[in-house]
């Protein structure tokens, strides 16, 4: 692996500057509601009539088939530029929603959704995670019984992100009657205006509505709508989650690192005290979490399973880094501010994608090659 930019390289970084110094919007985001979706999908337009949309997915599907090495280069510029944040209600939809319907959907799917996500105009939510049934995806009980054309779907969500803002759902649910486990799965796409569907917001400690609880009661979904096959969704949903935890997770993880650097300058400490100590110690994990992510991006044959390992120390230095930041604040942190905000919203880091047990369940048996966890 090399980071050291080509001649193309160059070239594409300095396009890629350009076109950010010029158009990234001046002012904070509005942090949730109506208004955070409108700023957001301005921009994603914007990005669009840029060609700086989708950059990765395939020219075929209105992308530019851009390599990893240029995603890291655009990201890199993207955050230095401080673009509105990669984590905004447009992340499932473009990171993750796309990708798996460009994977796994059918020309349909692909041609009437593709161009609403990509051009800025549709909302996507995950409904994976139910209230008994949060990190152990696979005991999920959200029924889709079929009649006619249709799946009857009845059940819970719960954490699911933006849904009192989003279009549409990525949704898993048991289709085959007495299936266990991985097996009778079927990931769907959701019309979150389809009757029968119930948003409850949920408003947490940091005062921001981002996550909500989502009831199915007799909700009627096509069953064109199925992505991947009936009954087949769990290997759809790993499709998903490969995006969510590995390519999806680089602006993230960048955007971190320049947080990391705004603090350092915040904190200024004296060279040798025990927080210059704390702080160069942050630097040297950001910088390994970097290489890591890096590492993984330019292997062939990377596992999926080192997705885990990545978005584990991400949530886990995402809270170190604000609880740092608190402590260089003092009584000042008391105030709302950015910080404050954000070390209030690193809490659910260690939850949101799969909670840190689950992510060292899947480090330990599927990486090490440690013996399965007992199962309840």
């Amino acid at each position: 692996m090399h980071l050291k930019d080509t001649e193309d390289h160059i070239s594409f970084r300095a396009a890629a500057r350009a076109w950010l110094s010029e158009n990234v919007p001046a002012g904070p985001a509005p942090r949730d509601g109506a208004a955070s979706r409108q700023y957001a999908l301005d921009w994603v337009a914007k990005c669009h009539s840029g060609g700086w949309s989708g950059i990765g997915w395939p020219a075929d599907y209105g992308g530019r088939g851009l390599g990893p090495d240029k995603l890291v280069i655009w990201y890199e510029e993207y955050v230095r530029a401080r673009a509105p944040s990669v984590h905004d209600c447009t992340f499932v939809a473009l990171n993750h929603a796309g990708p798996t319907l460009i994977a796994c959907g059918t020309e349909e799917q692909k041609a009437f959704h593709l161009p609403q996500i990509l051009e800025g105009r549709s909302i996507w939510c995950q409904g994976f995670s139910e209230p008994n049934a949060g990190s152990d995806l696979a005991s999920l009980s959200t029924t889709g019984v079929v009649d006619g054309d249709d799946l009857v779907v009845n059940g819970q969500k719960i954490w699911t992100s933006f849904a009192d803002i989003a279009d549409y759902q990525e949704l898993l649910i048991r289709t085959e009657p007495g299936s266990k486990r991985h097996k009778g799965l079927s990931w769907v796409i959701c019309d979150m205006k389809s009757p029968g569907i119930t948003v409850r917001p949920i408003r947490n400690m940091a005062g921001t509505v981002h996550f909500a609880e989502v009831f199915y009661d007799d909700v009627r979904i096509p069953l064109s709508s199925v992505v991947g096959g009936l009954h087949n969704g769990w290997a759809t949903a790993m499709t998903t989650l490969g995006f969510e935890r590995k390519t999806a997770a680089m602006g993230m993880q960048l955007d971190l690192s320049v947080r990391l650097e705004d603090l350092i300058a915040m904190a200024a400490p004296k060279p040798g005290s025990a927080m210059a100590e704390r702080l160069a110690d942050l630097r040297a994990e950001a910088a390994a979490l970097r290489a890591i992510t890096y590492r993984t991006l330019f292997r062939d044959q990377a596992n999926p399973s080192e997705g885990s390992l990545m978005r584990l120390r991400f949530a886990e230095l995402a809270r170190e880094i604000s609880e740092t930041a608190m402590e260089c604040l003092g009584a000042e942190a008391l105030a709302d501010s950015d910080w404050s905000h954000l070390y209030l919203e690193s809490f659910s880091e260690t939850i949101a994608g799969g909670t840190a047990e689950i992510q060292r369940n899947i480090i330990a048996e599927r990486l090490l090659g440690l013996p399965r966890e007992k199962r309840a």
